[in-house]
């Protein structure tokens, strides 16, 4: 077992606004293979560095758990774009009981606090942001992670159009496990791949699938992992935005993904936003594409490599 570490940072914050203590274990869910900020031991650190997420809830209970591992006079630095809560950042701090500093910097507001003895508020803060099971969807499911209480209607979309399928697939980018459950109801599906980038909705799709049938990676499907081939069917709604900024690039490296884990005849059924131009590359990657209903600012796809 790795030694504890006495420094964490959380996400991927610019080397020329803040530096990173040597050694600083990485504990963004968005980054896989990073350790969990909630496993950190209470009172363990020395420093913590962290890039904000966006979110309210989300990010409170990111800075409520780097305190909490903090020790009593461990080093807090936080930063966030100032349209993505950095704003917001030094009245957070306070009210878990931070005496800070700041400063304003290339479009980041920059915080630095030393934790108090005894901040205030973290239960609350930690709560707030915990896994819960919400009924509007009937699932697990955690703030932070893509359309995390409600429905996405690009995903709603390709469900009521989605054919009873079988054999192996995959669902790129699984989020909760919504898509995956509307596969695995047919009784025909052998195997079902569930791929994302956040471990919070890969531990949540296990909890709301557990299934037999299906298996989680937490991974980057920009990269090789996991090795996925001769599948017989895709389902995906990719994402098209990283780090808030719209990055079609994501989308495209999804398609290149699909087509490449597909068997010959292996058919991908995509959702997409109406205004992304998936239809290059798409018919760029397949022997076929067809699209099948556009409604409601999203159209649907179906390829057959």
């Amino acid at each position: 077992m790795p030694p504890a570490p006495d420094a964490i940072v959380h996400g991927l914050p610019p080397a020329e606004l803040v530096a990173v203590p040597e050694g600083a274990a990485q504990v963004s869910p968005l980054i896989p293979d990073s350790a969990r900020l909630e496993d950190i031991a209470p009172d363990s650190l020395e420093h913590a560095v962290l890039l904000a997420p966006p979110g309210t809830v989300e990010r409170r209970y990111v800075l409520a758990l780097a305190l909490r591992a903090l020790k009593p006079g461990g080093q807090l630095t936080v930063l966030a774009p100032k349209d993505k809560g950095g704003t917001r950042l030094a009245k957070e701090l306070r009210g878990l009981g931070c005496a800070i500093t700041e400063e304003a910097k290339r479009h980041h507001r920059i915080c630095a606090a030393t934790r108090p003895a005894v901040p205030a508020g973290l239960d609350e803060a930690i709560q707030a942001g915990r896994p819960r099971h919400i009924d509007n969807l009937g699932l697990c499911t955690q703030p932070g992670i893509f359309s995390w209480d409600r429905l996405d209607p690009g995903t709603a979309l390709l469900l009521r159009h989605l054919p009873s399928l079988s054999g192996k697939g995959a669902d790129l980018g699984c989020g909760l496990g919504i898509l995956s459950l509307a596969v695995l109801h047919s009784e025909k599906v052998t195997a079902l791949a569930m791929i994302d980038i956040d471990r919070r909705a890969i531990e949540m799709a296990r909890r709301n699938v557990g299934e037999a049938r299906a298996s989680a990676y937490w991974a980057d499907l920009r990269g090789s992992e996991p090795g996925l081939t001769g599948l017989d069917f895709v389902v995906t709604n990719p994402p098209f935005h990283d780090g808030g900024a719209e990055d079609q690039a994501l989308g495209k490296a999804f398609i290149t993904r699909a087509a490449a884990a597909l068997r010959n005849g292996g058919t991908l059924y995509l959702v997409a936003n109406a205004h992304l131009p998936y239809e290059a590359p798409l018919r760029a990657a397949f022997k076929t594409v067809t699209p099948t209903v556009t409604e409601g600012g999203y159209k649907l796809f179906e390829a057959r490599k």
